[in-house]
């Protein structure tokens, strides 16, 4: 495999962390392997899991050739909304999960992308798999991108970084807003005593802000648009909460109560918007609301 060139963008990070940040399927633990083998050189020299970086740093990597990984790939229906021979965007169904995991061993959408792709798969991390750049909750409907080859997963992971990955969502919010807009800035970590959850953390979490915009106003609830320039776990979910506006239907973040005709938060990845890795022309996707949001906000609406 062509070795992979990587600069650092920021000083004082640790190599394991940073290389991490920077190739997404790529863990902490799998960096600092991938160092012990002589894998990682900076600036042409060996490099430690703890040795921190300098802005402008160059990082060789050699990843080891990618090895089949034990997921079966399932013939399940994917909503493909684009597709080429370097990227694929499905519109993910709520109820599905991305990764197979304790609990969702199978039915996954990497499930489905191994039987959709065959071998058109991006092996970033050392493994033959789709290239999932970024994730969406179960319980989220709409637009998720995966790298069918490493080329282009570098390419999206570093679009990630900088916020040129454009991401908008849809949502339904409990309460009114005051204002039409705003931004919501506030560093979001590991939940202190529930590790399931996140929360908003101003001394350990990482930053993340939120734009939204509101769409349409009901009584006791808010149809807002929401940007990310960031992508932190449950962002929307942890943000919105965190201001007094938890997510409809949002159980974890939100009233513990479901609400009727919701599997979980009332959220969806409506809009997309990326810079092709190989033509270097901007993509930009979009899926339709799904019946089951249209159907809340036509509740609202009666409701008045």
């Amino acid at each position: 495999m062509t070795p992979l060139q990587l600069t650092a963008d920021r000083a004082g990070e640790r190599a394991d962390a940073f290389l991490a940040r920077v190739l997404p399927e790529l863990t902490r633990s799998a960096a600092q392997r991938l160092m012990e083998e002589g894998r990682v050189a900076r600036n042409g020299a060996p490099v430690k899991k703890n040795d921190k970086t300098a802005a402008g740093d160059v990082f060789t990597v050699i990843l080891p050739d990618p090895a089949p990984v034990d997921i079966a790939p399932q013939d399940i229906p994917l909503d493909v909304v684009y597709e080429d021979a370097d990227v694929i965007v499905v519109n993910k169904p709520v109820g599905m999960v991305v990764h197979p995991a304790p609990g969702h061993p199978d039915g996954t959408l990497v499930n489905a992308l191994l039987h959709h792709c065959g071998e058109g798969l991006s092996g970033i991390n050392g493994e033959l798999r789709p290239g999932i750049v970024h994730r969406i909750d179960r319980d989220t409907s709409g637009l998720i991108i995966a790298a069918k080859n490493d080329f282009a997963h570098l390419s999206l992971a570093e679009q990630l970084q900088d916020h040129s990955l454009y991401r908008e969502y849809e949502a339904v919010c409990v309460g009114g807003l005051k204002e039409d807009a705003g931004t919501v800035s506030a560093p979001i970590g590991r939940h202190h005593t529930d590790r399931k959850k996140m929360a908003v953390d101003h001394l350990h979490g990482r930053a993340a802000v939120t734009h939204w915009t509101v769409l349409e106003r009901f009584s006791g609830y808010t149809h807002i648009q929401c940007r990310l320039e960031t992508g932190r776990t449950h962002q929307i979910r942890v943000h919105m909460a965190s201001i007094g506006h938890p997510l409809l239907g949002d159980v974890v973040y939100g009233s513990k109560h479901p609400y009727p005709g919701l599997a979980g938060q009332c959220l969806h990845a409506r809009r997309l918007s990326f810079v092709h890795p190989r033509t270097g022309e901007r993509v930009t996707v979009e899926c339709p609301l799904p019946d089951w949001f249209r159907a809340v906000l036509e509740k609202l609406r009666r409701m008045g």
